[in-house]
């Protein structure tokens, strides 16, 4: 179970982590729409795990691994932005949230 704290940073992290991405999609990521889904931060704060839903690309691993290779660019950032609001900028840890495909899947096989 999540603390009051976690739960507050996560949310911190999401919005301005989707702000993030918003606006550098176009340069670091080659247009790609990029969406921040959930995060989930560990008890120390210290890491961050971000779910990131990727539209409008063809290779979601590529993607996904590009976004790993910029995350200190990105948590440089993001440390500029929330620097003030917490003591330690957590490591970046990027996923695919895949939720979105699994829940198309499903209503496919349901229409069937």
């Amino acid at each position: 179970m999540e603390s009051t704290r976690q739960n507050k940073v996560s949310r911190l992290l999401q919005k301005d982590l989707g702000d993030i991405f918003q606006r550098e999609s176009r340069n670091l990521f080659r247009g790609a729409m990029i969406t921040v889904t959930k995060v989930n931060v560990t008890k120390d704060l210290a890491i961050a795990k971000v779910y990131l839903s990727l539209f409008a690309t063809k290779d979601k691993e590529d993607l996904i691994e590009s976004v790993r290779l910029h995350s200190k660019e990105i948590r440089y950032k993001l440390g500029q932005r929330i620097g003030k609001q917490v003591r330690a900028i957590p490591e970046l840890q990027f996923y695919i949230d895949d939720s979105l495909d699994y829940i198309e899947n499903i209503e496919k096989l349901l229409d069937d």
